[in-house]
């Protein structure tokens, strides 16, 4: 299921820990929309230049290195405007590939072919190149034992398609809604400063009327913070933009009594520092809301 953690990350030689699947019923909404978009009444270029009974076969071939995420979704996409099309032998999710690499080959009707590329390769090229840098983030901290997680900051849309790739790449997922958990961040605290009630007495009335199995995670952004949270029983807590110093000091305050979470502004030059500093878990927004598309392509016969 989308949104379900993986377990510890496992990395070999060739590939990382194999990914969840996604759901067919997600994928295809999201084919759906993206083709609406791109093919809207037909694609004038190809029913020009082509001809209707022409037959193609092409390959999907990596012009550089990385992780593979989203072998389903491309072979959904390319299949969605014909079922006559074929995919076949397409790299596993998770797996690693070096450039040159064919990554899954596609045969049929070469009209549904050519107006399918572009929407297949849009959507394997940027969950391929989130899995790839996940991996990188993975790897620069896995001595640690420290979880990499993604955020909710991700394309409206895509979310379900982007939080697979992290997974494919090694990381974790974080909530995937705002109706999975409850995490009080600076502006919720804000209000709340707003009224008379005291922010542990608030902690304490929300887990009162939550479900004992709902997560409760607070956001701090000042050591002072921590010891009311404590004291209202947050599930984990959330130090944002804290220097390394204060992260251990941090650490030492909530003393295993909760998760700690580093959170702000991490880069693959600071995430290593930060994992030294004893947090159980990172959360990376550049995993999903800056990544580079992975440079794939589809070349014809």
């Amino acid at each position: 299921m989308i949104g379900a953690p993986m377990q510890s990350p496992m990395q070999t030689a060739h590939s990382l820990q194999p990914a969840q699947s996604l759901q067919a019923a997600q994928i295809d909404a999201v084919i759906r929309m993206a083709l609406a978009e791109d093919v809207p009444f037909g694609d004038l270029t190809t029913e020009c230049f082509v001809p209707a009974q022409a037959v193609t076969e092409a390959h999907l071939v990596a012009r550089e290195p990385g992780v593979f995420s989203g072998g389903e979704v491309f072979s959904r996409a390319m299949t969605a405007l014909d079922p006559a099309v074929q995919v076949q032998g397409a790299l596993p999710d998770a797996a690693r590939f070096d450039t040159g690499q064919r990554l899954a080959s596609v045969r049929g009707p070469a009209r549904a072919v050519l107006s399918a590329e572009r929407t297949a390769l849009n959507l394997v090229q940027r969950m391929s190149g989130i899995a790839t840098l996940t991996a990188e983030y993975v790897r620069t901290v896995e001595a640690t034992g420290v979880r990499i997680a993604d955020t909710r900051k991700t394309t409206p849309g895509l979310r379900a398609l982007e939080r697979h790739a992290v997974r494919c790449g090694g990381g974790h997922n974080h909530r995937f809604s705002l109706s999975d958990a409850v995490m009080a961040k600076d502006n919720h605290l804000a209000m709340l400063s707003e009224g008379s009630e005291d922010l542990t007495s608030a902690l304490r009335r929300a887990r009162a009327t939550l479900p004992h199995t709902t997560h409760l995670e607070v956001e701090v952004d000042r050591l002072s913070q921590i010891p009311a949270v404590l004291e209202g029983g947050a599930d984990t807590i959330m130090l944002d933009n804290f220097s390394l110093e204060d992260l251990r000091r941090g650490v030492e305050m909530i003393h295993g009594c909760a998760l700690v979470e580093a959170s702000g502004g991490v880069t693959l030059e600071t995430v290593g520092a930060i994992a030294q500093t004893g947090v159980d878990l990172i959360s990376v927004g550049a995993l999903t809301h800056s990544v580079r598309a992975l440079d794939l392509g589809l070349d014809f016969q």
